[in-house]
């Protein structure tokens, strides 16, 4: 009984950050990229990031979403594109395949999260920005918008 109520009590704290109903798919026509996106969270445009897609923002300003396409012109491997980004020291999650790369760490008081999928000539990716003291929190979400990310 205390599992299934500590389960329930998880599960609540994540609707309070994306309600069931709240989620949209996100496409870029241009790239074929879909993603997975809470509306009910990211509720404002916040302008276009490099290549194709589009930022979101939480109307409080909290946390951010650039969902994003760029060709992969010389046809790098994830290694070897994210090793061109020159990412900053301190990364605390990494994982890199010969299909995807991941990235996490904290800047400041903020949790940032990358991930890039490498298909048919392009780089689909998404970067997330948000409270570092909400990470529980905002775990399911993160998860949901990384694993629904397509490409092509």
């Amino acid at each position: 009984m205390k599992t299934l109520l500590a389960a329930i009590i998880a599960l609540c704290a994540t609707c309070s950050v994306a309600s069931a109903n709240g989620w949209r798919i996100y496409r870029i026509p241009e790239s074929g990229t879909s993603v997975d996106i809470p509306a009910s969270i990211f509720t404002e445009p916040a302008g276009k990031p490099d290549g194709y897609g589009q930022r979101f923002r939480s109307s409080d300003g909290s946390a951010d979403l650039t969902v994003q396409a760029a060709e992969n012109q010389q046809g790098l491997s994830p290694a070897e594109f994210l090793a061109s980004k020159n990412p900053p020291t301190g990364i605390i999650y990494r994982r890199i395949t010969s299909s995807f790369f991941v990235v996490s760490s904290i800047k400041r008081d903020k949790i940032w999260y990358n991930r890039c999928n490498f298909a048919r000539g392009y780089v689909h990716c998404v970067l997330i920005n948000y409270p570092a003291a909400q990470k529980r929190r905002w775990d399911a979400v993160v998860t949901r918008i990384s694993h629904s990310l397509r490409g092509g």
